[in-house]
């Protein structure tokens, strides 16, 4: 089992930045594939950003592209999303999750609130 736990969100003015992390522990964090979600109010929680066990392919929902960098630290176990331009849009509860075997997401992080203000 990983125990995921997130950092990092808060209130920010359209178009400033934050950093989410989200620290990983209980397995070997270099096995695992790791994403960012989000989930706003009265919406369905979507997908963000993947990025691999080795850190050298990404991937965004269109939302994200050009605005967000997703990036792992192995030697530390954690994972970052770096969120750029924000949008009042992007206000939303961010959680991180792993994965074994790609986009079978095996664990969650409790979440962290990102609100924008326009």
């Amino acid at each position: 089992q990983v125990q995921l736990v997130e950092s990092g969100g808060g209130l920010v003015q359209a178009g400033g930045s934050l950093r989410l992390s989200c620290a990983a522990s209980g397995r070997t964090f270099s096995f695992l594939s790791m994403g960012w979600f989000r989930q706003a109010p009265g919406k369905e929680r979507e997908f963000v950003a993947r990025v691999s066990r080795s850190g050298d392919s990404t991937s965004y929902a269109d939302s994200a592209k050009g605005r967000f960098t997703i990036s792992r630290d192995n030697a530390k176990s954690t994972v970052y999303l770096q969120m750029d331009s924000l949008k009042p849009e992007d206000t939303a509860v961010y959680s991180c999750a792993a994965a074994v075997v790609s986009n079978n997401w095996i664990s969650w992080g409790q979440g962290t609130q990102v609100t924008v203000s326009s």
